[in-house]
């Protein structure tokens, strides 16, 4: 059988999807990436790449049955969305790598702004810091943060970090969480849009395995029968 022929193209196009699978969890993954800088699986970017990893496992799971099947309608559409995958993909990877640094901090205050108090907190506990950029106290509450007693470096002071008169120092001994998650929030941009950008050309491999299938007649069926 020669490569090219209904075999080899229905066999590419079949594993082509089981690696689109293994790829949509490792989309997926960058969440657990983040999730150490809790503050970066609330940005816009990031979150758009790893809902293309959920939705590129369901189409990933049509392709693979219209390849075992030569399903003509379940190809077509397949095809189609692909191609439309690859278009969002690759434009949210670029965005991804293609921003500074000031830019991906930008976005790190504003996920920290709409963030929950139990994210924020999370984030405290986990990296022993209080705030995300307050560097005088009393704090500018509209970048506010829930209570940092129970934070290690606060020593238990319920009042600590607050400003407030009843705390045991009006200066803060904790430092802000900003400069410790800048690292792994600019990282994980690179990382996810790296990612985002190599697989995406995968796709466009998987439109073209598709045309040239969905054009190709099964040897096994009615001569008659070929659209």
């Amino acid at each position: 059988m020669v490569c090219g022929g209904f075999g080899c193209s229905k066999n590419a196009l079949a594993a082509l999807n089981v690696l689109y699978i293994v790829v949509a969890f490792i989309l997926i993954g960058v969440a657990a990436y983040g999730r150490a800088a809790a503050v970066v699986t609330s940005l816009t970017l990031v979150g758009s790449i790893i809902a293309c990893g959920v939705f590129l496992f369901l189409i990933a799971i049509i392709g693979l049955i219209g390849a075992l099947r030569h399903h003509q309608v379940l190809l077509f559409f397949y095809m189609i969305i692909l191609f439309l995958l690859f278009l969002i993909q690759f434009s949210l990877a670029c965005a991804c790598l293609a921003m500074n640094g000031d830019q991906k901090d930008a976005l790190a205050t504003r996920g920290w702004k709409y963030a929950s108090n139990k994210t924020r907190y999370d984030v405290q506990s986990i990296f022993n810091c209080c705030g995300l950029a307050e560097t005088s106290f009393p704090v500018k509450h509209k970048m506010g943060h829930p209570p940092c007693g129970g934070i290690a470096c606060c020593n238990s002071d319920a009042n600590c970090c607050t400003g407030s008169p009843n705390a045991s120092s009006l200066s803060c001994p904790c430092q802000p969480c900003l400069p410790k998650l800048k690292d792994r929030i600019h990282q994980a941009f690179t990382v996810t849009g790296a990612i985002g950008l190599f697989f995406s050309f995968t796709e466009i491999l998987g439109v073209w395995i598709t045309v040239r299938y969905r054009n190709q007649k099964d040897p096994s069926a009615n001569p008659n029968a070929f659209l």
